[in-house]
């Protein structure tokens, strides 16, 4: 009888969740999705998923818990709503921000410098085209003031950025917080970092995002619902925006099912011909992973597991339903 069943787990992550995991244990690591291993019952009546796997409705009455390796639960909530079933559900507080925070202030400095054109030149050795932007008196609007948007703004400000932020609870002290609109049309690069809520739900949409100025840098390292990527995709053929860095994507689970099975439609044709422009960076939802983020994130997973496994209850447990 196996105790707990771990999906979407990637080689680095199984050999660290192995070494926090009591031996007394009976995991099972499969490093597919939900939908693509097509079972029809849970192997276990505990199981653990990132934010791709898609919990089938059918499993619901044979499900004891669920546990999320991510800070972001809105999947979680979903679920119960969609079953009907108050299914105990936790997650990861937090692990990882730093890492995220880095990956965004990474991406923006990717495209201000224009490096993906600069490493296609290198064969000529040409330069013509390349001048790019640097940091320091740019202006950097932070949506989403969590743990991680707390981060992206003390990397920003210690690159010697303007900064400002958008977020309906004003938590950090001596900070500039400002609307929405009146933050787009002020900044040179757009940071998101908000979780995803019937509020953010298309939050930064065509209508919205037009309101920058000509050749702002946008970034995600939420949500991608929040913001469509074919409004992006309009928004950077219509040159409003300058360059676009995502690591999470609207409709993501349906994206990777379809990247990692290598079929194609005619929303991963679209997200393949936008990834190859110089002025595009997508990473596979892994902002998170750092060595340091990771084995946090293994040691803090193999402790809910084993809590709820003994008590029946995660020591983060989802309270929204």
């Amino acid at each position: 009888m196996i105790d707990a069943v771990f999906y979407e787990v990637f080689a680095e992550e199984k050999k660290a969740l192995k070494k926090f995991l009591s031996p007394s244990i009976r995991a099972r690591f499969i490093s597919k999705t939900i939908q693509e291993c097509v079972e029809v019952f849970p192997p276990a009546k505990l199981i653990s998923i990132r934010t791709q796997s898609r919990v089938p409705l059918r499993w619901a009455s044979h499900l004891a818990g669920i546990f999320t390796r991510s800070q972001g639960y809105d999947h979680l909530v979903s679920y119960r709503r969609a079953s009907g079933r108050d299914i105990p559900c936790g997650y990861i507080r937090e692990y990882c921000s730093r890492a995220v925070a880095e990956q965004a202030v990474l991406m923006m400095m990717v495209l201000l410098r224009k490096l993906k054109k600069q490493m296609d030149c290198f064969g000529a050795f040409s330069r013509d085209g390349l001048t790019g932007a640097g940091c320091r008196g740019r202006r950097a609007l932070v949506i989403g003031i969590g743990r991680i948007g707390t981060e992206i703004v003390t990397i920003c400000r210690g690159l010697g950025m303007t900064v400002k932020g958008v977020d309906p609870r004003h938590g950090l002290k001596g900070f500039d917080y400002v609307p929405l609109a009146k933050g787009l049309s002020w900044a040179d690069v757009v940071l998101c970092a908000c979780p995803l809520t019937a509020k953010t739900k298309g939050m930064l949409n065509y209508n919205m995002l037009r309101r920058v100025k000509r050749g702002t840098i946008f970034v995600n390292v939420g949500r991608g619902e929040v913001s469509p990527t074919e409004d992006l995709a309009r928004l950077l053929s219509e040159d409003a925006l300058g360059g676009i860095g995502l690591d999470v994507f609207d409709g993501e689970y349906l994206l990777a099912d379809f990247l990692r099975a290598r079929r194609a439609n005619s929303s991963v044709r679209r997200i393949r011909k936008l990834k190859d422009k110089s002025n595009v960076v997508f990473t596979p939802h892994n902002a998170f992973n750092t060595q340091e983020a990771l084995e946090e994130k293994a040691r803090l997973s193999a402790e809910a597991v084993e809590r709820f496994l003994r008590q029946g209850a995660f020591p983060n447990a989802v309270m929204e339903s």
